[in-house]
């Protein structure tokens, strides 16, 4: 459980609404009366959530503007109207599906042969609005597997204001297809790293005679929504990776965040951090979206730009190949395919790596995370959508030092949905958005009818020996 807020009914009334109504009607009672009402309240939703008086006091000042201008609300007054603006939302309520495997940034206490890892999942609840929750696990030694209590309250963290890239903003203006005097101004007045508060005084200076053109407010609408699509979020130091969630936070995420693909980078200098691709929907659009974390407590949220990220699917290469920043996707929908980032942050059109052509693959393929980096080359975990529009998982094998080359192909699925996993929220499903090498064998947690998780391991040797050739 989350909690959220909650206003009753629709504001569509000018004059009074139900929100307004129910805080009158709270008003009236006397200090006794509100003091064991929110006594009660606290007594039954503490223990399911942290420091709730806080998260009251906040939706309290939410819907404050609804408080007559006349009254003075006592604390416990204002706590219980923050009370009755809340709700708890079951995150997974609905369907639980759809993880990725990384390294963990604690590796301490474990026994040889152990890898401690993190395991995001794609968590879905009431009205199928998808969020990022975690879980950890210790892989090893051997197929051992121990997965972690997932116990405790959640915490959405605390969104906050971050320092936007003129550069992403200018990449994406063609995408918007707002390439005009008023944003090259705007660009030309705002630093390299700009806030909220930067943009807004970039508008003021804006002349006259561009302020008064006709297509100028829509363009700088669709500049604001672009800034207000990147944020951060941080959470408390103190609090277990499991109990995090990663929430919408913007417009474009409204009704989700699906299918994050994470994966663990080190950079040129050895220091390791963590990005991660999802699917932003707005109920309406799809656009891929970028994760970046340095010890996955802070969180930086962007949008990608060029054409390769108007799709679902993305998912980044662990390192630059020929010193270029590479990654799958699948922008027509059906073929996986490989771009590259250009130097005005583009991801570019993409060329086509794998077409659907056998049974079990033949409605679409996409990608299964992240490419593993492996003596033999780019292993590449796949799936493919077959009769009844059952989803099977499979691989693929990349020249490692021109990764648009398939090498090898697994001729057959390598898994499938078996007689306890067809059942489900979504049926005949089994799905992941990455998988991780260690001890010398892929490990694979995959999502069964979006129901559930479950794990896979394979040595690496015998998945490499039964790859063919492509056709």
């Amino acid at each position: 459980m989350i909690i959220k807020l909650f206003v009753p009914g629709e504001d569509a009334a000018l004059t009074r609404t139900r929100a307004a109504a129910l805080i009158d009607r709270i008003m009236l009672f006397d200090d006794d009366e509100t003091t064991e009402l929110l006594q009660e309240t606290l007594r039954r939703y503490s223990g399911r959530h942290d420091d709730l008086e806080t998260t009251f006091a906040h939706h309290y000042d939410l819907v404050r503007h609804r408080v007559p201008r006349e009254a003075e609300p006592s604390l416990p007054a204002r706590l219980l109207v923050g009370a009755y603006f809340s709700h708890e939302y079951a995150v997974e309520g609905a369907a639980l599906c759809n993880p990725s495997i990384i390294p963990h940034p604690d590796q301490s206490g474990l026994r040889p042969g152990q890898l401690r890892a993190v395991i995001s999942l794609r968590q879905i609840g009431e009205g199928h609005l998808s969020s990022i929750g975690f879980a950890t696990a210790v892989l090893g030694p051997r197929s051992d597997l121990t997965i972690a209590d997932r116990d405790g309250p959640l915490s959405a963290g605390r969104r906050h204001a971050t320092h936007h890239r003129r550069d992403l903003l200018a990449a994406g203006l063609s995408d918007d297809a707002r390439d005009t005097e008023v944003s090259a101004t705007m660009l030309g007045s705002l630093p390299e790293r700009f806030s909220d508060d930067d943009f807004e005084r970039a508008i003021a200076r804006l002349p006259a005679d561009l302020l008064t053109r006709t297509t100028t407010q829509q363009t700088l609408e669709e500049l604001r929504r672009a800034t207000r699509s990147e944020y951060a979020v941080a959470f408390p130091p103190d609090l277990p990776l499991h109990r995090r969630v990663l929430w919408p936070a913007t417009e474009a995420e409204r009704n989700g965040m699906e299918d994050a693909r994470f994966v663990r980078i080190v950079d040129e200098d050895g220091r390791p951090s963590y990005r991660a691709t999802y699917t932003a929907y707005d109920g309406r659009h799809i656009r891929s979206h970028l994760i970046t974390s340095d010890d996955l407590r802070h969180f930086e949220i962007t949008p990608m730009r060029g054409p390769a990220s108007a799709n679902k699917g993305m998912a980044l290469f662990p390192r630059p190949v020929d010193g270029r920043s590479l990654a799958l996707c699948r922008s027509d929908g059906e073929t996986i395919g490989i771009t590259v980032l250009d130097r005005h942050n583009r991801w570019q059109r993409p060329v086509p790596l794998h077409l659907p052509s056998r049974g079990w693959e033949l409605i679409q393929v996409g990608n299964c995370g992240s490419p593993m980096e492996t003596r033999f080359g780019w292993l590449v975990l796949i799936h493919g959508v077959g009769p009844m529009r059952d989803y099977a998982i499979g691989a693929l094998l990349l020249d490692r030092d021109q990764p648009h080359r398939v090498v090898a192909v697994l001729p057959g699925p390598l898994l499938t949905a078996d007689g306890t996993e067809r059942d489900g929220y979504v049926p005949n499903v089994v799905y992941s958005c990455g998988g991780l090498l260690h001890d010398d064998a892929v490990w694979l947690p995959y999502g069964a009818s979006d129901t559930r998780i479950g794990f896979a391991r394979v040595p690496l040797t015998t998945l490499i020996e039964a790859m063919r050739p492509p056709d």
